[in-house]
């Protein structure tokens, strides 16, 4: 088994577009209806391996959107928890995301025990996304 997907659901496709689209440079692979929700695959620029699925539309219940103000209020939560995107340098995506309007909840920080470095940010509907690096 490998990884392909991981699913976002949002009551609107259009603004996770922008988002993902518009704010991360993913592209859009694919565009679909299923029943009263629009759906789209999205992917980061270099990658043709790994998928963000958004699930938009219809009348998703709770429509709350968490707000996490550090990671240690993130782990309270049970099920799902992040999805995480490897970059080249976590400090650069940082000052990028910073640049156009991304809330950063956890700084870059070292964790030796598997030799990354990582940070964590939000999406607009409170999903938590991770950032990691991989160190020599």
């Amino acid at each position: 088994m490998r990884g392909h997907h991981v699913a976002v659901r949002t009551p609107d496709l259009q603004a996770a577009l922008d988002f993902y689209v518009g704010t991360l440079d993913f592209r859009v692979v694919a565009k679909w209806d299923y029943a009263d929700e629009q759906l789209a695959y999205v992917s980061p620029a270099t990658d043709d391996h790994f998928y963000v699925e958004i699930l938009g539309g219809g009348d998703p219940q709770p429509q709350e959107v968490r707000t996490y103000t550090d990671l240690g209020s993130s782990l309270g939560w049970a099920g799902y928890h992040h999805f995480c995107l490897n970059v080249d340098s976590v400090e650069a995506t940082v000052e990028t995301l910073r640049t156009r309007g991304v809330t950063i909840v956890a700084e870059p920080f070292v964790l030796e025990a598997i030799s990354r470095k990582l940070a964590f940010f939000c999406d607009p509907f409170g999903n938590l996304i991770e950032l990691a690096e991989v160190l020599a």
